[in-house]
């Protein structure tokens, strides 16, 4: 007889997969929260809003990781557009809010269309692998790099915490990052480092605004933020899974995600997209060693969303306890599996070994044009690069 869902995932639990999901969160939030808060001030949103904000975009990111983890038993981990928070920070100033969050609905309704439609998914299934594992390197080479740059400012706890992941990848390669990240976080409470004077209990409260619209938010806010989520965050999402081997139907993902984006946009979800570095953690051999069982990884991860959404303003404070060296280590070493596969892949057929380089270091120098990342130019300069080739050979 054939187990539901949840019964599929009490078999595959593991300690591995918990600690994926949280360093996971872990990254995504600490990585980037600021910026979301910097938007939301931009735009006018009042404390209380902003806090709406956190508790619309966590359970949002949440319960999409979870459904559609369970769904189909892949790692599927969705994140908030960073890229489309820094634009939003840049954007038209002095709208009204109404029509800013108008602006959110209309993105993430054209966003749930092209998924739906398939014409994202058929524009990607001209991407060759090669490319788009090159560009995933370039994404992640930035936090490989910075496991070695945090020991300038924190030299013994990211030492230890290397030395330590090298030992356990040795030892006992599932809970190698597991314990790496219990030992930062004890080296940082015995240093000092660990900052938890503002941790308090605090629900968050939802607003729920009126959407409006108006040319100036559509031009504006609207098709810019579809976009940039799109090409810098959709995009490298999508390569994140080819690149890890799980066939994940795409086109629905990206509906229902647009869905949930379109229902939680007037309490302040400005964007919600499939994730790229963060989803390298739940995909990498860290969260479990069978690639059929790392989908519990992101349903945790989905768990821990959801807590940022219910205790917005206590999660931040715990977050923003951890010293930012524990972060950048903690993040290099788990990603360092998925850093070396992607770039394996990328040099694997010597004919696309040059344009997949290209792909690569356009990518890793973090180039911006035109407000979108160097992610989708990568993959343009990647792509025009094969077809030069491949007409001269």
């Amino acid at each position: 007889m054939s187990r539901n869902p949840f019964q599929h995932f009490v078999r595959d639990f593991s300690l591995s997969a918990v600690a994926a999901g949280f360093v996971t969160v872990l990254v995504g939030f600490a990585s980037s929260a600021v910026i979301v808060f910097q938007a939301a001030q931009a735009l006018g949103a009042s404390e209380q809003e902003i806090a709406s904000w956190m508790w619309a975009l966590g359970l949002g990111m949440g319960l999409t990781c979870i459904v559609l983890s369970l769904r189909y038993r892949m790692p599927v981990v969705t994140a908030w557009s960073t890229p489309g928070a820094a634009m939003l920070i840049a954007s038209t100033a002095g709208l009204p809010y109404p029509e800013v969050i108008g602006a959110f609905v209309l993105s993430a309704l054209l966003m749930a269309i092209a998924g739906f439609s398939g014409v994202f998914e058929r524009s990607l299934n001209r991407i060759p692998v090669s490319l788009a594992s090159g560009m995933l390197a370039g994404v992640l080479l930035r936090f490989g790099l910075d496991v070695f740059v945090s020991m300038q400012t924190q030299l013994g706890m990211a030492l230890t915490m290397f030395v330590a992941y090298l030992c356990g990848r040795r030892l006992f390669p599932r809970y190698a990052v597991i314990v790496t990240l219990l030992l930062g976080i004890a080296i940082a409470g015995a240093t000092g480092l660990l900052h938890t004077d503002g941790v308090r209990l605090e629900f968050a409260r939802p607003v729920f605004t009126t959407p409006a619209l108006s040319l100036a938010s559509v031009f504006g806010i609207a098709l810019p933020l579809f976009i940039v989520t799109m090409t810098s965050q959709n995009v490298p999402g999508v390569a994140v899974i080819r690149a890890s081997g799980y066939a994940v139907p795409i086109s629905p993902v990206i509906g229902w995600t647009g869905v949930a984006n379109v229902l939680l946009a007037p309490f302040g979800a400005f964007a919600l997209n499939l994730a790229a570095i963060t989803a390298a953690i739940c995909m990498g051999r860290e969260a479990h060693h069978d690639p059929d069982k790392r989908y519990v990884a992101a349903i945790f991860a989905g768990v821990f969303y959801v807590l940022i959404g219910l205790f917005g303003a206590t999660v931040a404070a715990v977050f923003a306890a951890f010293p930012k060296e524990l972060v950048m280590a903690i993040a290099g070493l788990a990603l360092f599996g998925t850093i070396g596969n992607s770039l394996a892949a990328a040099m694997r057929e010597e004919s696309d070994r040059e344009p997949a380089l290209i792909a690569f270091l356009v990518t890793a120098s973090g180039i911006s044009l035109g407000g979108i990342g160097s992610a989708f130019w990568g993959l343009v300069a990647g792509a025009v690069t094969l077809l030069v080739w491949r007409r001269r050979h």
